[in-house]
């Protein structure tokens, strides 16, 4: 799926200027991030590599505004996420972003469909009834249709993976982010359900940020942006496309 993004007159769904975060350590002082600044365009597909210890995590947490930067601002949709007052940020999130991580982050003691349900139960739009159906469709499309009433612990490592792709577009959301989605899967299953989570981003118009430290992962995104030093070393780091 590599390639070039045309060029777009359209704002960024995501907007990131200047971010710095520093962890205080026992007997150090750690700078993760260093005016870091990175934009996603609608229906891009951007991956964010580097060595390991190089922020990428931590990026993509303050991204998602789980996290807060010691300075700079992360504008989404248009929105500076931490000029919000926390409950405004909250809900904008929720709406808008959804996520998926290394470790899946199913809830042990709730059935397949009903963490599929979560993100639209804290979002508090649809009815019972229609969270039901759409997870249901959801599972249905990662292949999950007859585990829908299993628990987590009853599934392989590849189909919770693929739940949580599931769960991840459950608000349709325009952006979602992915820290390491493959990291606990071998190739096969890993690259199975990097197929779904990249058709699923595609076929609902939205744009996907992928933290990977995969070569052949960032080679099938259509820009890659290389954060070193707690900033981005390449101009891919920026709003405009990369040839690859």
């Amino acid at each position: 799926m590599s390639g070039v993004i045309e060029e777009s007159s359209a704002a960024p769904v995501l907007e990131a200027t200047g971010l710095c975060k520093t962890y205080a350590l026992p007997h150090k002082t750690v700078e993760v991030l260093r005016d870091a600044s990175f934009a996603v365009r609608a229906g891009e597909i951007v991956a964010i590599v580097g060595r390991s210890g190089a922020g990428k995590s931590t990026l993509l947490n303050i991204l998602g505004g789980l996290d807060e930067p010691d300075a700079g601002e992360v504008r989404l949709l248009g929105q500076p996420l931490f000029s919000l007052s926390r409950s405004r940020r909250t809900a904008l999130r929720a709406s808008t972003v959804g996520y998926v991580f290394q470790a899946y982050h199913l809830l042990p003691e709730m059935t397949i469909l009903e963490n599929v349900m979560l993100p639209a139960m804290a979002l508090g739009r649809l009815s019972r009834a229609q969270m039901r159906e759409r997870a249901a469709a959801l599972l249905a499309r990662a292949g999950l249709a007859a585990r829908a009433s299993h628990r987590p612990m009853e599934l392989s490592g590849g189909e919770q993976q693929r739940a949580a792709v599931a769960r991840a577009l459950m608000n349709a959301p325009r952006l979602v982010l992915a820290d390491e989605p493959t990291g606990n899967l071998d190739g096969a299953t890993g690259g199975a359900v990097l197929d779904l989570l990249f058709d699923m981003v595609r076929s609902g118009a939205g744009s996907l940020v992928v933290v990977t430290h995969d070569p052949a992962i960032a080679a099938r995104c259509d820009r890659t942006a290389v954060l070193a030093d707690g900033s981005f070393a390449e101009p891919g780091g920026g709003a405009g496309p990369t040839p690859r």
